[in-house]
């Protein structure tokens, strides 16, 4: 590849990573949640985001919600970079519950593991401040219809 289309890949595909960011902060959803997505390069994705007592369950811990929520995110974008054109649907997720998560801060690592035409493997942890996995999860995503281009939130 000559290094002048290798540059414009790496622009099309930092554009692509800008505009998920962009995407995952207009989701209604996530104004519930004090989270941010950043995505270092292609099938990585890192969410970091803030526990509070509002998700704890009577025990005094986050409910499961968090964990899948922030697990399937992370895993999902990573897989995302890798399909430039249309969003993924979760088909199936598997997670792991480690330790209780507690209030304070959560970042989720997401990091794609196979697939690129039409289903994609993406693993996702959970790591608290104190550097503990305290969660982990597999997720399988596939191409869906919807193009990337036609939503709202998908802009760089």
């Amino acid at each position: 590849m000559q290094p002048d289309a290798q540059s414009a890949d790496d622009e099309g595909a930092a554009l692509h990573h800008r505009a998920l960011e962009h995407l995952y902060h207009s989701a209604p959803i996530n104004k519930l949640f004090a989270s941010s997505l950043t995505i270092p390069g292609v099938g990585l994705s890192q969410i970091h985001f803030t526990v509070s007592e509002e998700t704890y369950h009577a025990a005094g811990a986050a409910h499961g919600t968090i964990y899948f929520k922030m697990l399937d995110d992370a895993a999902f974008y990573a897989a995302n970079t890798l399909a430039t054109d249309r969003f993924l649907l979760t088909t199936g997720f598997n997670l792991h519950f480690t330790k209780p998560v507690r209030a304070g801060e959560v970042i989720a690592e997401g990091r794609w593991v196979s697939g690129k035409r039409r289903v994609f493997v993406a693993e996702a942890r959970l790591i608290n401040s104190e550097g503990e996995e305290i969660g982990r999860g597999t997720g399988t995503f596939m191409r869906s219809r919807i193009a990337l281009s036609s939503l709202a939130g998908y802009k760089a």
